[in-house]
């Protein structure tokens, strides 16, 4: 018999300090030699492991990460997100010593697998359009780039310089008893729900998210926005709504949570009501992302703008 090259199985709590240095180390490694200039992740390694943290407190157990067998060493692992009607495939890290081994290949099978023989509807992954490795993996796996998207930046300036737009006295808290008008509404605009992840981030049990709703003249919700706000990421999304003008409405007032400091947000390079605004508040185009979809797919009837944490969309 064959010995397999390596291992793979389930991240452990004790995994946690060898995969927030992996995670560190491949992001970094890989911006840097792509021209980023700094490092991706401007925290220490361990505030990375906000990631396993959310992560791990959303869907225990639903990970792979993949051991050298001979050295025992972590070469690469990946979160993903089962939910109502899809699995999330999620940040995906491969430590540099073992990039192009075949790593990043087997926990995409893994993951596959695990979508068709529970019968999700699709797979579905935020990628990077500049990393041409990643994306051939995807896309040799069955994945379809579905919706472009500009990934932006804003300082976010003290003197609170940002222009008013109409809808924002819509925007209020979100509270445990929207759970289910919010995924009534992804439904509707995207074709998938997910009320674990509005739930968690309205009870904010690591104290980093923040959820918001855009409530109608019928007290219907018809736009929200989740943020986390932490050393390791700072990043508006998921959101979702109905119009551009209500997604606007909510960036506005999800800024004001970021005075002083950097926001990091993904738009559907389309919205151009969205991107044009944006662009007069100061935000500059950082890197491009796909949203891409291997299984069912319903083009977005609004405004979908996905996240990192939590990253199911």
């Amino acid at each position: 018999m064959i010995k397999q090259p390596f291992l793979l199985r389930p991240l452990r709590n004790s995994d946690i300090p060898e995969y927030t240095e992996m995670l560190y180390t491949s992001f970094n490694a890989w911006y840097w030699k792509h021209g980023w200039g700094k490092d991706y992740f401007g925290c220490k390694p361990p505030e990375t492991s906000i990631f396993f943290d959310i992560y791990n407190d959303l869907t225990p157990g639903q990970s792979i990460a993949v051991f050298d067998n001979n050295t025992k060493r972590m070469m690469g692992a990946c979160f993903y997100h089962p939910r109502e009607y899809h699995v999330s495939l999620g940040i995906m890290s491969v430590h540099p010593d073992y990039w192009r081994r075949g790593v990043g290949k087997a926990m995409v099978e893994h993951i596959i697998r695990f979508t068709q023989e529970n019968n999700y509807k699709s797979c579905r992954l935020v990628g990077s359009a500049i990393n041409m490795n990643s994306f051939s993996l995807y896309n040799r796996s069955g994945f379809i780039p579905r919706v472009v998207h500009n990934d932006m930046v804003i300082n976010v300036s003290a003197d609170n310089q940002y222009a008013r737009v109409s809808g924002e006295d819509r925007v209020r808290d979100a509270e445990i008893d929207d759970v289910a008008g919010m995924g009534e509404l992804e439904m509707e605009v995207s074709a998938i729900r997910r009320e674990m992840d509005y739930r968690y981030a309205i009870e904010n049990p690591r104290r980093v998210l923040h959820a918001s709703v855009y409530e109608n003249d019928q007290q219907g919700i018809d736009g929200f926005m989740i943020s986390v706000k932490h050393a390791a990421l700072n990043m508006m999304g998921p959101c979702v709504a109905r119009t551009e003008e209500i997604a606007l409405a909510l960036i506005r007032n999800e800024l004001e949570r970021f005075t002083g400091t950097w926001v990091l947000f993904v738009v559907p390079v389309e919205k151009r009501k969205m991107v044009e605004q944006l662009y007069k508040w100061g935000a500059v185009n950082v890197e491009t992302h796909l949203k891409q979809v291997r299984g069912e797919f319903q083009p977005f009837k609004g405004v979908n703008m996905p996240s990192f944490l939590p990253e199911t969309g």
